[in-house]
C-alpha cells in the first residue's frame, strides 16, 4: 500500500512485503533468471554502442539497484536498451569523446525528471491495447530470430542488436540462414538440453524449487567442459565474456567521469534531448506492456517511473555508464519467472555487481547457447499462437493494428514500429467513433414517420461528418426528434449543424424538434469524470 500525492508515491507503508517469505521465494529465483538474461545483453549493447564493456554491466547494476529502488513498478527491470544503440553510437562519434557523451547523459536524466514532474507519463494511457499486444509479440519474434544463431553456435553477430537490420548490412532473416550453414553441434546439443529443461523441469513440482534457468546454466557449463578437446568443443566467442579485474585500482580505473566543461556545447544539449525523449518513450511503452502481463494486473505510476529513470541516467552519466530504460526483454523474463515485487530487479543488480567483482572467471564459463535457450522460451511466451487466436476473436479492428505493429516492429525498430501501429490503431478508433455518435430509431404513426435520434454522451467534432450525412439523407415529410438528454458535451461544430438543420428542414417538409440541447456546452471538469459511489 502506498500514499500517492500529485501522481507520486510518497512512501510505502508496507515495506515489509518485500521481505515476506511468500514473495522472496518467487523474487530471488526470478532475480537469478533476470541476471542471466541481462548479463550478455548488457555486454552486447555496450559493444554495439561503441562504449566500454564495463559501461554495459555498470548500467545494469544502476538500473537494478537505483532505478529498481525508486521505481513504483513492481515487475519492470531497467538497464541499457538496444533501441538506443544507434543514438548512443552516433552521439559518441559526434561529440568526439565518451566523457562528453556522459555530460549529455547527465542532462538527459535531468530532462526526464522534469518530464516526470510535469506528469508527461500520462501519455502511456493513450497507447491502444492492440498496439501494446503487438509490440510484445514482435519483441518475442525478434528474440527468437536473434537468439537462434546463438543457439546453433553461430555467434558472429553478438552485438546486442535487437532490431531487424544489422551493422554488417545483413538482417535477422539472413542471419538465421547464415547460421544454418555454420552450426556448432556442441552448441546445438547444449541449446536442446536447455530447452528440454526449461519445458519439463517445472512439471516436477517437488523439485521445481530449484529454478530451471539455474539448472540450464549448470548443465551448459558441465556440457561445455565435457566437450573440450572433442569435435563438439565451443569456441571462445561462444561464451559470456565480462572484464576481469584483479585489484581495487583496476576496478576503480574502469569508471569514467562526465566532462562538465562541455555543458555549453550546443550538440551536447541536442544529444541530451534526443536521449531523454527516446528513452522516456521506450520506458513508457515497456511499462505499459509489463502491466499487461502482470498476473496481478497492477498499474505502475508512470510519472514516478520517469523520475526514477532520470535519477538512474544521471547516476549512470556520473559513473561512466550508458543510457537506460525500462526494458521489455528483461522485464518479460522477470514476469515469466514468477516475480512478485521489485526486489527481484534490485537483487538482479546486486548479482551483476557480485559477478563483476568476485566470479568473473566462473561467469565466463557460461555458454551463450544455454542463455539463448532461456530467451527463446521467453520469446515464445510473448509470441505464443494462443495470443494470435485471441486477437483474431477480438475482431478486425483489434487484429489488424496488432498484426501491423508486429510486422512494423520486426522490420524497423521499436519506436517506428509502434508509431506505425498507433496510426493504424487510431484509424480504427476514429472509424468506430464516427459510427457511434447517436442511436437511431424510426417510429411509425399511421402514414407518418417519426425519426428519433438520441445523441451519445460525448459528441465530438469527429462525429461531425456522420451526423451531417445522416441529417441530409433523412426523407422528406417526416418528423425528426433530436434528443440530447444523455449528452454531457456536444462539440460547437456539431451544434451548428443541428441548429442549421432545424432552421432549414422546413424546405423538405421536415418538422424538427430539439430535446434538451443547449446552445453551448462547456467541457466537463476532470472531477466530474471521476466515479464517486457516494
Amino acid at each position: 500500500m502506498s500514499i500517492k500525492q500529485g501522481g507520486f508515491a510518497v512512501g510505502d507503508l508496507n515495506l515489509q512485503k518485500y521481505f515476506l517469505p511468500k514473495n522472496l521465494k518467487r523474487d530471488l529465483p526470478s532475480s537469478l533468471v533476470v541476471f542471466l538474461v541481462a548479463l550478455p545483453l548488457c555486454l552486447g549493447i555496450a559493444l554495439a554502442s561503441g562504449a566500454p564493456l564495463f559501461a554495459g554491466v555498470l548500467t545494469g547494476i544502476i538500473g537494478g539497484v537505483v532505478v529498481g529502488s525508486l521505481s513504483g513498478s513492481q515487475l519492470s527491470v531497467a538497464g541499457p536498451a538496444a533501441g538506443l544503440t544507434v543514438i548512443v553510437l552516433n552521439a559518441i562519434t559526434t561529440l568526439g569523446s565518451y566523457e562528453t557523451f556522459l555530460m549529455a547523459l547527465v542532462l538527459a536524466g535531468f530532462f526526464q525528471i522534469i518530464l516526470g514532474v510535469l506528469k508527461a507519463g500520462t501519455i502511456a494511457n493513450y497507447f491502444p491495447s492492440s498496439v501494446i499486444e503487438g509490440m510484445l509479440a514482435a519483441i518475442g519474434i525478434i528474440l527468437i530470430m536473434k537468439q537462434f544463431p546463438h543457439a546453433v553456435g553461430y555467434d558472429a553477430d553478438f552485438e546486442g542488436d535487437e532490431g531487424f537490420s544489422q551493422a554488417d548490412e545483413h538482417n535477422s532473416f539472413s542471419g538465421i540462414l547464415g547460421a544454418l550453414h555454420k552450426v556448432n553441434y556442441g552448441a546445438i546439443i547444449i541449446a536442446v538440453v536447455s530447452l528440454l529443461i526449461m519445458i519439463y523441469w517445472p512439471k516436477f513440482k517437488k523439485m521445481a524449487m530449484v529454478p530451471a534457468p539455474l539448472l540450464v546454466v549448470v548443465a551448459g557449463v558441465i556440457l561445455s567442459t565435457v566437450f573440450k578437446g572433442t569435435g563438439l568443443a565451443l569456441l571462445t566467442k561462444q561464451f559470456v565474456h565480462i572484464p576481469i579485474v584483479n585489484s581495487s585500482n583496476e576496478f576503480f580505473g574502469l569508471f569514467k567521469s562526465a566532462n562538465f566543461s562541455t555543458i555549453g556545447n550546443k550538440q551536447v544539449w541536442i544529444s541530451a534531448f534526443t536521449i531523454a525523449i527516446v528513452a522516456s518513450l521506450e520506458t513508457l511503452l515497456s511499462l505499459e506492456a509489463v502491466d499487461k502481463i502482470d498476473p496481478i494486473k497492477r498499474v505502475s505510476p508512470t510519472n514516478r517511473e520517469l523520475v526514477a529513470q532520470g535519477i538512474g541516467n544521471i547516476t549512470s552519466g556520473f559513473l561512466g555508464g550508458l543510457p537506460m530504460t525500462a526494458v521489455i526483454v528483461r522485464s518479460s523474463a522477470n514476469v515469466n519467472s514468477g516475480a512478485r515485487t521489485k526486489m527481484s530487479a534490485i537483487v538482479h543488480g546486486l548479482l551483476l555487481l557480485i559477478s563483476l567483482l568476485f566470479i568473473p572467471v566462473l561467469i565466463n564459463m557460461i555458454p551463450l547457447s544455454c542463455l539463448a535457450a532461456i530467451l527463446l522460451m521467453t520469446g515464445y511466451r510473448l509470441a505464443r499462437i494462443g495470443l494470435f487466436k485471441h486477437m483474431w476473436h477480438q475482431g478486425l479492428n483489434q487484429f489488424i493494428p496488432f498484426v501491423v505493429t508486429i510486422i512494423a516492429v520486426v522490420l524497423t525498430d521499436l519506436l517506428i514500429g509502434v508509431g506505425i501501429g498507433m496510426l493504424v490503431g487510431i484509424f480504427y478508433i476514429l472509424r468506430t467513433n464516427l459510427r457511434n455518435p447517436y442511436f437511431y430509431q424510426i417510429v411509425k404513426n399511421g402514414d407518418k414517420k417519426t425519426i428519433n435520434i438520441k445523441l451519445a454522451e460525448e459528441v465530438s467534432f469527429l462525429n461531425k461528418a456522420a451526423i451531417q450525412v445522416t441529417l441530409t439523407s433523412l426523407p422528406s415529410g417526416t418528423d425528426v426528434v433530436i434528443d440530447g438528454s444523455n449528452s454531457r458535451y456536444i462539440d460547437p461544430d456539431v451544434l451548428e449543424i443541428i441548429h442549421n438543420y432545424k432552421h432549414n428542414a422546413f424546405t423538405k417538409g421536415i418538422l424538427v424538434q430539439l430535446l434538451n440541447i443547449r446552445d453551448k456546452y462547456d467541457v466537463p471538469p476532470l472531477k466530474e469524470l471521476i466515479y464517486n459511489p457516494n
